[in-house]
């Protein structure tokens, strides 16, 4: 599929997606949530790519939803409204799904569904003067909108969560660090380098045991009791012993050299 509202750029095994609509502050279009959720989709077999980083061109990551696009329906059943809501919120399960660790680098402004995107990013690495919020609210819908009320709790506990989800007020980088919804701060000419270097500790890691380690984290932050997380990660680590990474890791570590992982 070939992407008009975001562009593609390869480094080795990384993705660097940027969200190219820099005149609506990248907001989501219908064509552009269809980009996405194409894209999104793609990767759940593709292990040809490893990490993704995810940015925004212009003044801001993403402003939410384009209510200026031609495309919005002005009047709709509830089947085909709910048609259409379903391809908003299945960027997030699509991006849930992928095996991919996801970095977000946000700066400008996260709103409303670009908020949400970025909290369904694994890693959130914010620039300086970052403002983030759940916009859904100020239009009149709830505020709970593409995995918001499921993330943000999970982030930054009940009371934080509840405020902005109930107030759509906005959060800044230097809180959202102290509340820990992002990892990191920094300089917005430093954004991508942070990212770089995420990204580039991620690569170094066993294709096979980055990808079971996504799978192993969120589906122990879903709920899974002790036993079954336990259970999970004895799997994971048979698992990578067996096809020769774990023997592989050991004799380069031994050997001061970078280690040469199954695919």
């Amino acid at each position: 599929m070939e992407y008009k509202n975001m562009i593609i750029e390869k480094d080795g095994a990384v993705d660097w997606v940027t969200f190219n609509r820099p005149d609506n502050l990248n907001a989501l279009s219908r064509e552009f949530v269809r980009e996405l959720n194409h894209y999104f989709g793609s990767l759940e077999t593709n292990y040809d790519v490893r990490v993704v980083v995810l940015k925004g061109a212009g003044r801001a990551f993403c402003a939410g939803l384009d209510m200026k696009d031609p495309e919005r329906p002005l009047d709709s059943t509830t089947n085909t409204g709910m048609k259409s809501q379903r391809n908003f919120s299945g960027i997030i399960m699509r991006m849930r799904r992928c095996p991919q660790p996801i970095i977000g680098l946000l700066h400008g402004y996260a709103a409303g569904g670009g908020f949400s995107i970025a909290l369904g990013c694994d890693v959130r690495i914010a620039a300086e003067g970052t403002k983030m919020n759940c916009a859904f609210i100020k239009i009149g819908l709830s505020g709970c909108e593409m995995g918001a009320s499921y993330h943000l709790p999970r982030l930054v506990g009940t009371s934080v969560a509840a405020e902005l989800l109930m107030t759509g007020r906005f959060i800044d980088a230097d809180r959202a660090l102290r509340t820990g919804l992002v990892s990191d701060v920094v300089p917005a000419d430093q954004l991508v380098a942070a990212g770089k270097s995420l990204a580039d500790d991620m690569i170094a890691t066993a294709p096979m045991g980055l990808r079971m380690t996504k799978e192993c984290f969120w589906a122990n932050v879903d709920g899974n009791d002790l036993n079954s997380a336990i259970a999970m990660e004895d799997r994971n680590q048979i698992l990578a012993v067996s096809n020769g990474d774990v023997s592989e890791g050991i004799k380069s570590f031994l050997e001061k050299r970078k280690p040469n992982y199954a695919a």
